[in-house]
């Protein structure tokens, strides 16, 4: 006669035990007490309701001996003395090739109506630390598709960029065309705090046709948790270094780092950490720091992570703390200008306060020569701008001037892109040789 105890053996996943649980002590704003359950930071929890419906929890912390957790949804209907019970692995998130071609939310869950993954493998949510010289260096050059991009900031594979703008001004478009444009074996995008309707354009255009089965989404809309928001940013970079580890040359584009220092942030002030820069915890800038250093080159498996991340300037202040915190550790960043996009101009790409800082690793001498030929000539229109439009200007009296002026149509056409065209690396370069070397 076969018993528990002679099954248990064969089937090492059943549990001769009494379930533990614990019971919901307290509720405030979002952060609940548990009390009797002693877990990691970061465990998984599911309550269960007298009406049957089950609910999810994360663990934040732990205070006076009781376990804080926070709602990975709504907290309606969540009743004191409610039972919590222990699911998953702490820590883990799940990966693996299961989700290309997938999107998912920011546990793993499927949304994009189909079955749900199957899981093989896990990997730590927090990544795996390795030493500073276990990176290799940025040395071969990474193709967007942008032909100003790659022309005058151009990109490296295994690099951290970010695209800094404020709202309205077209990052999620050019992500856009760069996601159609980039040349990677394997590309993860992550839609952290992004409007629901943009969710579902961006699965449409790019979880379709041939690509598919390179891509992954991980999205979490506005209105869902910010510790789920937060999980989602955490899944897509564990996802890269997964896929990164088997040598892959990976693209995360990020969209946006502002929105993952925000859930960071209430998180943060949930806990009762004060804030100090602008409201921002030192927490949720340590969180933009551990989240970008995670990207880059493997020198061990020779796979590349190429970070591209949006970040948000509230109110186009350059020197908000996300966006100055974000500056400082990136390598490089494209600047967009609502200036020049009221002028009509796509992508308004702002060639002076936009510089890549590995183009000196990855760009001939002539190419970057040429750059700084039109670099420069961009920057001196910029500068007296007002004085040729109020007719101040003299000709003759700054023949670099005069020379920008004249070529001012040609470089807005080579600056101007539109959103279906694609210019690889190539012809970028042979574009801004032509329009350096043509007559002034």
């Amino acid at each position: 006669m076969l018993t528990a105890e002679r099954l248990a053996p064969q089937i090492p996943f059943l549990s001769l035990g009494p379930a533990r649980f614990g019971l919901v002590a307290a509720c405030d704003n979002g952060l609940l007490e548990v009390t009797g359950l002693s877990l990691p930071i970061g465990c998984i929890c599911r309550i269960e309701q007298e009406s049957g419906s089950d609910m999810a929890a994360e663990v934040i912390g732990f205070r006076n001996g009781r376990t804080l957790m926070m709602m990975l949804g709504d907290s309606a209907l969540l009743s004191p003395g409610s039972r919590v019970y222990t699911e998953g692995r702490p820590g883990m998130v799940p990966v693996g090739e299961a989700f290309l071609g997938r999107a998912v939310d920011g546990r793993g869950h499927p949304i994009d109506g189909g079955p749900p993954v199957q899981v093989g493998q896990f990997w730590p949510a927090g990544g795996m630390r390795s030493g500073a010289l276990d990176r290799s260096p940025v040395t071969r050059p990474f193709d967007c598709g942008i032909r100003a991009i790659n022309a005058l900031a151009t990109m490296g594979q295994g690099q951290r960029i970010g695209i800094m703008a404020g709202s309205g001004v077209g990052k999620s478009v050019l992500i856009d065309m760069i996601a159609h444009g980039a040349d990677a074996d394997i590309v993860i995008f992550a839609l952290i705090g992004e409007r629901a309707r943009e969710v579902s354009g961006f699965v449409a255009r790019h979880m379709s046709g041939a690509k598919r089965q390179r891509a992954i989404t991980i999205a979490v809309p506005a209105d869902h948790a910010p510790n789920l928001r937060l999980r989602a940013a955490q899944l897509a970079v564990a996802q890269a270094e997964y896929f990164r580890a088997q040598g892959k040359s990976v693209l995360l584009i990020m969209d946006s780092l502002t929105r993952v220092a925000h859930a960071a942030r209430e998180i943060g002030l949930l806990l009762g950490e004060p804030g100090s820069a602008r409201g921002y915890p030192p927490s949720a800038l340590a969180t933009i720091n551990r989240l970008v250093e995670r990207a880059g080159n493997s020198a061990q498996s020779g796979g590349a992570v190429t970070g591209i991340y949006t970040v948000l300037a509230d109110g186009d202040d350059e020197n908000d703390p996300v966006v100055d915190t974000a500056r400082a550790i990136l390598d490089g960043h494209i600047v967009l200008s609502r200036a020049i996009a009221q002028r009509g101009q796509y992508p308004a790409i702002d060639v002076g306060a936009s510089l890549s800082r590995v183009m000196s690793d990855v760009a001939g001498r002539e190419h970057r020569t040429d750059a700084t030929v039109l670099r420069a000539l961009c920057a001196s229109y910029e500068a007296n701008r007002d004085l040729v439009l109020m007719g101040a200007y003299r000709a003759g009296a700054d023949a670099q001037l005069d020379r920008a002026m004249a070529m001012q149509p040609a470089i807005q056409g080579f600056l101007a892109q539109e959103t279906d065209e694609l210019c690889p690396l190539d012809n970028s370069v042979a574009a801004l040789h032509a329009l350096v070397a043509g007559p002034p």
